[in-house]
Parts: C-alpha cells; sequence; structure tokens
C-alpha cells in the first residue's frame, strides 16, 4: 500500500464535521474525561471503610453513580441544545461559514471604539459613492462638452443663414 498521490481515484476527501457534530464530540470526551477523573480507585479511596467490607457492592454503587451522573449530564445538554435552537444555530452558522469562504474582503471587527468603527464601515462606503459621483460627474461634463459644441455649430450654422439671407435679400433688390 503506498501513498502515490498520483491523479487516481482515492477514498473521498471528508468534509470538516460540522459544529453540531465538534459540540457532541467535544460533551462526549467531557464526560469520558470526567469519568476518568471520578476513578473507581478514587471513589473506592473514598469510602475505604465500605469498600472493605462490601467490594462488589462498592464496585455496583459505583457503576450506577457513574451512569446517572452520565445520562443526566447528557439529559441537562440536550434540554440545553432544544432550548437555544442549538442544532439549527449550528447549522446555520455552518452554512454562513461555507458561503463566508468565497468572499474576497476580510470580514469586519469591532474594534471598540465606536468612532472608529463607524469611520471604518463609513469610509469604504464614502470613498465608492465619491469615485461613482467622480465618474458621473466626467460623463456629465463630457455631455455638456458636446451639447455646447453643438450649440455653437448651430449658432455658426445661424449666422451663415441669416448672411446668405442677406446676401440674398441684397442681389433680390
Amino acid at each position: 500500500a503506498g501513498g502515490g498521490g498520483g491523479p487516481g481515484p482515492g477514498p473521498p476527501v471528508a468534509a470538516a464535521p460540522g459544529r453540531a457534530q465538534v459540540f457532541t464530540t467535544v460533551v462526549d470526551t467531557f464526560l469520558e474525561k470526567l469519568a476518568a477523573a471520578g476513578s473507581y480507585q478514587r471513589f473506592a479511596n473514598c469510602y475505604r471503610c465500605f469498600y472493605k467490607l462490601q467490594p462488589e457492592m462498592t464496585r455496583s454503587i459505583y457503576d450506577q453513580f457513574i451512569s446517572q451522573l452520565q445520562s443526566s449530564i447528557k439529559e441537562e445538554i440536550q434540554e440545553v441544545k432544544d432550548e437555544g435552537n442549538l442544532e439549527v444555530l449550528f447549522n446555520s452558522l455552518d452554512k454562513i461559514v461555507e458561503e463566508a469562504k468565497n468572499r474576497e474582503e476580510p470580514a469586519w471587527r469591532p474594534s471598540g471604539i465606536p468612532e472608529e468603527d463607524v469611520r471604518s464601515a463609513m469610509v469604504p462606503y464614502l470613498l465608492k459613492h465619491r469615485s461613482y459621483l467622480r465618474k458621473v460627474l466626467k460623463e456629465k461634463e463630457e455631455e455638456n462638452r458636446k451639447v455646447a459644441e453643438s450649440v455653437l455649430a448651430g449658432r455658426d450654422r445661424i449666422a451663415e443663414l441669416q448672411q446668405l439671407i442677406q446676401a440674398r435679400k441684397h442681389a433680390w433688390q
């Protein structure tokens, strides 16, 4: 089994786990670490007298305690997930992150200083608007120049026609 890395068919690349799945994994890891922290040995040391008298009963009590503790924590976390609608929120957050991957501009983050936040949000918009207005102004100035040229050309034509009329009038008289 070589890792050629060539362009052949290989195992499909697994998508990154969603936030809901990561949250569930974190909770499960927490429960495992909790059970490890409250190991049977520690439990037996805390109840040493009882352990010496009834070791099997101590083990049974410990197993029931850990089982109840884990299920109780899972129920509490499930209630939090249900009340906070976390599954939907995690999925929508995953979707937002996925959509944001194609953005070219960096996401805006507040600095904590309102004046700077407003300035950083408004200045790019105002600069874009200024460049748009300059472009429109240039277009209007060009349009006005062309209209002014046509008006001047029209006046010149009118002057020529008036001279022609005067010349014909004199010629007719």
